[in-house]
């Protein structure tokens, strides 16, 4: 598994933008980002998950937010501009964006889904997020996440501006 290269790394090999990737080992039911964060010695605010979402419009939208918050729908459905929205279901993970639970990225899905990251990230240097697979996470620099995926930042988190 080590240095095997993920299709979110071709693709952001192919876009010139430096990262770092990190595996870890993957223990049944342990697919939480914390376990993750764990796993890699890294703080948790750097380690960030990726959420999937419907709006009312049934359309989906990709939230990514640190491993330890919790995303606030009515904050998302504000960032992305719909009434509201739902946690996509998932059983419609895989078929909607080509990845599954524990190794969903907003790198290299089947499509280009409207995409806002937690605004926390901005204060970063370095953030992680998965590398498209289960064991692997890459990390890079925010703006350039932001600047690849087309993705606004926003505060989509519950207890933001608090």
């Amino acid at each position: 598994m080590e240095g095997s290269k993920t299709n979110v790394m071709r693709v952001l090999d192919r876009a010139h933008i430096s990262y770092t990737a990190h595996y870890y080992q993957v223990e049944e039911g342990q697919l939480d980002g914390l376990s993750v964060a764990d796993k890699l010695a890294i703080p948790p605010e750097y380690v960030y998950k990726t959420l999937v979402a419907l709006g009312a419009s049934h359309k989906p939208y990709v939230f990514v937010i640190p491993v330890g918050k919790e995303l606030n729908l009515k904050a998302a459905a504000k960032a992305v501009g719909e009434k509201s929205v739902s946690m996509l279901p998932l059983k419609d993970l895989l078929p909607t964006t080509g990845y599954i639970r524990g190794g969903c990225s907003p790198i290299g899905m089947k499509k280009a889904y409207r995409t806002a990251l937690d605004v926390s990230c901005l204060t970063l240097e370095r953030m992680l997020v998965s590398a498209g697979k289960i064991g692997a996470q890459v990390e890079l620099e925010p703006q350039a996440l932001l600047r690849l995926i087309g993705a606004s930042a926003a505060p989509l988190c519950i207890g933001n501006g608090e």
